[in-house]
């Protein structure tokens, strides 16, 4: 189980801002047509993301050609912030503690909360738990409100006395937690973070990772991010940046941008038929834009 929620983005005074940075390397910001579009409450009718800001097609098409052409050019997407709470078991928090760079969380404290609230079936993500599963989680359920009221009362049990806040009984709940607990965090994060996980996670075994990732795919400009993430994916296959382009795609029989339609792709890929090399593409990403 995983539940996002009170997700925040970028201000549109922070999209200006970035914009502008993004345009720094070529004098370019009178090309800029982005501009705020929420006034007095009302939506503008143009906006397709409705977040009170509209970016516009000058500014969308350099940030898709940007963030084609690798980590180098594409530094705005990690000026674009996303913050989210999210409620999930340790045994994905652990995995997803891999991404350190580019992020920060702000946790629930299992070291000094876990005694705060008695626990109950509705802790823990045990969807996939069979009925010997279930029952045995009953039973870890009971030993670990037997030892919080022992932690918050003091009493006898099973023949030993034990005195209120006993560190030792507090043991009994950290060590007997099982990494199906769910714990909350607020996460701060930025699109190329995003990009980076959603190469990696998109189709993992865990629920909870593909969750994350449909999630992904209904951010704002979430294009960026899975676009970003096919390009470093036929990278990686590669051994250097490849910047992908429709024309690319096209040219190498993909039928959409998806990493499946890119793999079967790469399979008839001539790298004489054409294709543009990286350098460049890259030569040419600011002409017009």
């Amino acid at each position: 189980m995983i539940k996002l929620e009170h997700v925040v983005l970028a201000s549109p005074e922070q999209m200006k801002f970035i914009i502008e940075g993004m345009r720094n390397p070529m004098n370019s910001w009178e090309k800029s047509d982005s501009r705020t579009c929420r006034q007095d409450g009302a939506f503008c009718m143009e906006c397709e993301h409705k977040n009170d800001y509209c970016l516009g097609e000058n500014d969308h098409s350099l940030m898709q050609r940007l963030s084609n052409a690798g980590t180098d050019h594409r530094k705005f997407m990690r000026m674009l912030p996303v913050y989210v709470r999210i409620a999930a078991p340790l045994y994905w928090w652990k995995e997803f503690d891999t991404y350190k760079v580019g992020t920060v969380a702000n946790s629930c404290s299992t070291m000094h909360k876990i005694q705060a609230k008695e626990f109950t079936m509705d802790d823990f993500s045990c969807e996939h738990l069979n009925r010997i599963g279930t029952s045995s989680l009953w039973d870890i359920i009971d030993v670990l409100n037997a030892a919080r009221s022992l932690y918050l009362k003091g009493g006898d049990y099973k023949g030993e006395h034990y005195d209120p806040k006993d560190k030792q009984v507090w043991w009994q709940m950290i060590q007997l937690l099982p990494s199906s607990y769910n714990q909350t965090r607020n996460v701060m994060m930025n699109y190329e973070v995003l990009a980076n996980i959603y190469k990696s996670r998109k189709d993992h075994k865990l629920d909870e990772w593909r969750s994350f990732c449909k999630w992904v795919e209904e951010l704002p400009y979430s294009e960026l991010i899975i676009e970003t993430a096919v390009s470093l994916e036929v990278g990686r296959m590669f051994g250097e940046p490849f910047p992908w382009t429709k024309e690319a795609g096209k040219r190498m029989g993909a039928n959409s941008c998806s990493m499946k339609d890119v793999e079967e792709a790469i399979k008839r890929f001539d790298p004489n038929d054409g294709v543009k090399s990286h350098m460049t593409m890259i030569d040419n990403l600011w002409m017009n834009n």
